[in-house]
């Protein structure tokens, strides 16, 4: 009974005893599930290219806020802080097309029409490659992101908030914003779609499978940057950050591989359901909540509807 307790009435008790504290609490969830459904909609974005998950896509955001911070310390010749940035932003965005070039070029043109399989095994060596990389160019020490960004605490209303976390969403809600309209709106967008129903078919009414995978892997090349950026502000740039891809899946299960606007809503679901329940569960399981939360939620998805809220029902006939 007293778990029961603890489970089911407790928390409601506490919201309304402090509803402040459950204010702050879903702001601070919604702030973290945007930067949540950014990396997943990196997740996105191959898959409806290519029809395969990219495993590396956690490695690119951490390789892409190593290389921006590798290159803000080799450049800082005494340029002004604003200038540096900037030079060192546009020189990564650079990196990463090539990065994407390259890709296309020597690991995804060598697979065109092999197995599914083969493209995820292809993006799991990738992640390892990247990582190596990151490694050898720059070290392995964790590095301080510093951009300019305002790090201080304003309060609305008796609720805390940071201004990193709402820069963060702003930036993170415009991006995923401009990319729902660029798959959903315009000629590129419908290509991407044909690619990842059928390559043969796609390269048969004259779209260029190549081109279309350099697009899509720079676009995600940048997806990356800015949630490397995110992250790396909040809690330093270090290798853990290739992480938040194994945050991101759990996000997929609910919103489902297809669907941008399921990356987005299950982002914001992991991000408000974690830390409602690290808060106001905390007697149930005794904390930590937020690293098995998104999972469990998922496995409860993969139970009752594996295809996500908003996927494309799988239906097979024999």
């Amino acid at each position: 009974m007293d778990f029961l307790y603890a489970l089911l009435i407790q928390p409601f008790v506490y919201m309304a005893g402090d509803p402040l504290i459950f204010i702050e609490t879903v702001i601070k969830g919604l702030m973290a599930g945007v930067l949540y459904s950014l990396v997943a909609l990196g997740f996105v974005l191959i898959f409806k290219a290519s029809g395969v998950f990219n495993f590396a896509q956690g490695t690119m955001a951490l390789f892409a806020a190593l290389t921006l911070t590798g290159l803000m310390e080799k450049l800082d010749f005494g340029l002004p802080h604003w200038m540096l940035v900037v030079i060192c932003l546009i020189l990564t965005v650079a990196i990463m097309v090539v990065l994407a070039i390259v890709v296309e070029r020597f690991v995804l043109r060598p697979l065109v029409n092999q197995e599914l399989i083969i493209l995820f095994m292809a993006t799991l060596g990738l992640s390892y490659v990247l990582e190596g990389v990151g490694d050898l160019m720059w070290g392995s020490d964790v590095k301080v992101l510093d951009l300019g960004l305002p790090t201080d605490v304003f309060v609305i209303g008796g609720v805390f908030i940071e201004q990193l976390d709402v820069i963060a969403a702003l930036s993170a809600g415009t991006m995923v914003a401009v990319l729902a309209v660029f798959f959903n709106r315009t000629r590129i967008g419908r290509a991407l779609r044909a690619v990842a129903d059928d390559h043969q078919a796609a390269l048969s009414v004259g779209i260029s499978l190549q081109q279309i995978w350099v697009i899509v892997w720079s676009v995600a090349g940048l997806v990356a940057l800015v949630a490397g950026i995110m992250w790396g502000s909040k809690s330093g740039v270090q290798f853990s950050l290739s992480l938040i891809a194994l945050k991101a899946l759990p996000v997929l299960i609910l919103g489902g591989f297809t669907s941008i606007p399921g990356a987005i809503i299950g982002g914001l679901i992991i991000g408000v359901g974690e830390k409602i329940a690290e808060v106001f569960w905390y007697d149930v399981h005794g904390g930590a909540v937020e690293n098995w939360f998104a999972y469990m939620l998922a496995l409860v998805f993969l139970m009752f509807r594996p295809q996500g809220l908003f996927g494309d029902k799988i239906i097979e006939r024999v």
